[in-house]
């Protein structure tokens, strides 16, 4: 996904299927309403489809909501079983997750030893 997330922007894993055909204000409900999260706060929501083939993308860029879209033409998107609430995400998993990636598999070091020499 082309865009810049400003420093400290979380990303949402919106874990209930979502009807595709909602748009910016749907959607923003569902932030709401279903999150318990601010539309308008500056972080990334991702829904799923019920299929799994479809992705789509809410976004408050300081000006306006975007609503970024994906279809995978083949397979489907890797989400969690449980079906309410919200995981957050990485940068890599999500650009893992737009690639249609296991983004489960990534590893992430939160404390990595300071080396002692080099």
């Amino acid at each position: 996904m082309p865009i810049g997330l400003p420093a400290g922007s979380k990303i949402y894993l919106s874990l209930a299927p979502v009807d595709m055909r909602k748009g910016f204000d749907g959607l923003a409900a569902q932030v709401q309403h279903l999150l318990s999260r601010d539309p308008f706060s500056g972080h990334l929501f991702l829904f799923r489809s019920r299929c799994g083939d479809r992705l789509k993308a809410l976004w408050w860029d300081g000006s306006g909501l975007c609503l970024f879209a994906k279809r995978l033409e083949r397979g489907r998107f890797v989400w969690p079983q449980v079906k309410e609430g919200a995981l957050t995400l990485t940068s890599a998993q999500l650009a893992m997750l737009v690639e249609g990636l296991d983004w489960r598999r990534a590893v992430v070091f939160n404390a990595l030893p300071k080396p002692t020499a080099v």
